[in-house]
């Protein structure tokens, strides 16, 4: 592939350590390539992005089980159906929280964005690196990449999953849904964005 050495190409294993040091880098997805790194860093996803840090990042899990812990909370029933509906899949599930994660993804915010692609290329990294602050590859305004060429020019400083080609996404944002609790009444649902995948009963 032109413009990207291959030392730019690591396995999951190589590239979970590169994060555990503090990099950046890029994993496709069964959506869009993500930009990553581990929650603690989450603020040079911001400075790679030329993006303000009032625009919450997305934490990605190899699994639920994987993400139960992060909330800070106890899971209601609601979330953990919503969860087994739409996981793995392109389905961002937005969920009351507190504690450290909270913070370094959304800072002075009460929720957080949790998602599992249904890419086993992105599990397999996912299962090395633990959970990841993730958000789209591309610097802030301009169109999210689409292929490892497009992540690659955007940040060519930047590791990548290896090996290429990178699995086909689907091209489409994941869907939004927000927990809303309001006062006496009921939770439910918002749609904040519609994307690629919208669960039953939404």
């Amino acid at each position: 592939m032109s413009g990207l050495g291959l030392e730019r190409l690591l396995g999951p294993e190589d590239l979970a350590l590169r994060l555990a040091a503090g990099e950046a880098a890029l994993f496709p997805t069964d959506t869009l390539p993500a930009l990553a790194a581990c929650p603690a860093q989450a603020a040079e996803l911001w400075r790679l992005k030329q993006r303000p840090s009032d625009k919450p990042l997305i934490l990605m899990g190899a699994d639920l089980e994987q993400l139960q812990g992060v909330l800070g909370l106890s899971w209601r029933q609601e979330w953990l159906a919503m969860a087994e509906q739409g996981w793995p899949g392109a389905l961002t599930l937005v969920l009351p929280a507190q504690g450290p994660t909270l913070q370094a993804l959304h800072p002075g915010g009460t929720s957080l964005g949790l998602r599992v692609p249904a890419c086993p290329r992105a599990q397999e990294l996912l299962r090395c690196s633990g959970p990841l602050a993730t958000t789209s590859a591309n610097p802030s305004g301009e169109p999210a990449a689409a292929t490892a060429e497009d992540a690659a020019r955007m940040f060519p400083d930047l590791a990548l999953l290896g090996p290429l080609p990178w699995p086909q996404g689907g091209g489409q944002a994941s869907t939004v849904l927000a927990w809303q609790q309001g006062g006496a009444a009921p939770g439910g649902w918002q749609v904040l964005r519609a994307g690629a995948l919208l669960p039953a009963g939404i």
